[in-house]
């Protein structure tokens, strides 16, 4: 088969995949998600069977641990982030008031005058842009939220979900072994290789970028709960979740804690300090030891483009988009660097003279 034919089927096999995606977006979460569910336990279970048990018990062993872990979170903790996203949705509006009514007339004024607006001005462009913010945030958590509906039904969470990540979790090795033999022959060594740089970036970011989520999460939860902040497990929580989004979600959490930390404890100001030392602290943690040593740089991606691949693969497909963004995101960022590095050995490149020179050598 010629280079051009083998092009042509490549691309048509890819655009027949992203039409799949778009059509069946609807009712791929549940299948997605126990997808994501069987390839982050497949080590563990991996090393079970090292021990010498059987890949089924195994399997029922991991799985069995994962959903009481899941259980407990739903039956525990989700009530009470729920308790206090109500109370933050109802309490959001006087809080803004609130946060407002302590900047002094001396300071709009002046920030006014240096920025050559009236007084009135700026407080009502402040207005505008707290509104146009908490709207942009509404409709971010009720477009996840109907996204994610799927996900926390009974039926998906309880039955579907589990179902697909057994039977993949079960069959993992043998589907590896399938999808290898139908390999093209010709290509069988680079593929692989290709295929295992896939793995690395995506198993190395996802795994550890997970931990990170949860260790911040946790910390800053903690943190807020422990300095008695209102609604501090949700705001630390939510931070954690988002934290795999380059500095948005530490940014955004420690906004939200000061602006509440404001209303909360003005004119006690030594808790408002704890509150932006509890996030300094989980920035020093997570820039100078949790990603470093759990994550690194295994992607290959920038930050830019790791959060254009989130928004532009949850504006494509949804919820379930940005649930496969950053897995392939780094699969296409290994394809454009296979790409690159055949471009740099190609006469297209090193140009025709180069080549024609080294073929008399």
């Amino acid at each position: 088969m010629s280079l051009r034919r083998q092009i042509q089927f490549w691309l048509v096999s890819l655009a027949a995949f992203v039409f799949f995606l778009w059509v069946f977006s609807p009712v791929l979460l549940p299948f997605v998600a126990g997808m994501a569910v069987a390839y982050l336990l497949d080590p563990v279970c991996d090393r079970l069977e090292k021990t010498g048990m059987s890949r089924i018990w195994a399997t029922v062993t991991i799985l069995g641990g994962f959903i009481v872990v899941l259980i407990f979170f739903f039956l525990l903790v989700l009530p009470i982030v729920g308790n206090q996203l109500t109370g933050f949705l109802d309490r959001f509006p006087d809080l803004v008031r609130q946060l407002q009514g302590l900047l002094s007339r001396d300071l709009i004024e002046r920030v006014a005058q240096s920025a050559g607006m009236t007084a009135e001005d700026l407080q009502s462009s402040l207005t505008n842009l707290i509104g146009q913010g908490a709207s942009w945030i509404g409709k971010l958590a009720q477009s996840v939220w109907s996204g994610g509906q799927a996900l926390l039904s009974i039926l998906s969470l309880f039955v579907i979900t589990p179902v697909v990540a057994f039977y993949l979790l079960l069959d993992w090795d043998r589907m590896v072994e399938r999808i290898d033999s139908w390999l093209p022959r010709d290509h069988l060594d680079e593929l692989r290789r290709l295929a295992r740089e896939m793995d690395r970036a995506v198993a190395g970011f996802v795994r550890g970028q997970l931990t990170v989520c949860v260790i911040l999460g946790t910390f800053y939860a903690v943190g807020l709960g422990l300095v008695g902040l209102n609604f501090g497990l949700l705001i630390g929580m939510g931070a954690g979740l988002i934290s795999f989004i380059p500095f948005v979600g530490a940014s955004l959490g420690f906004l939200v804690s000061l602006g509440v930390a404001l209303v909360q404890f003005w004119p006690d100001w030594p808790w408002i300090v704890a509150v932006g030392l509890i996030f300094a602290t989980g920035q020093f943690l997570e820039g100078n030891i949790l990603q470093p040593k759990l994550v690194g740089d295994r992607t290959g991606l920038h930050p830019v483009t790791l959060m254009f691949a989130l928004f532009a693969f949850g504006y494509l497909f949804g919820f379930v988009g940005m649930l496969i963004a950053v897995p392939a995101a780094a699969m296409i960022g290994v394809l454009a660097r296979f790409g690159l590095s055949q471009y740099l050995a190609s006469p297209l490149y090193t140009g025709t003279r180069q080549a024609r020179t080294t073929r008399e050598e």
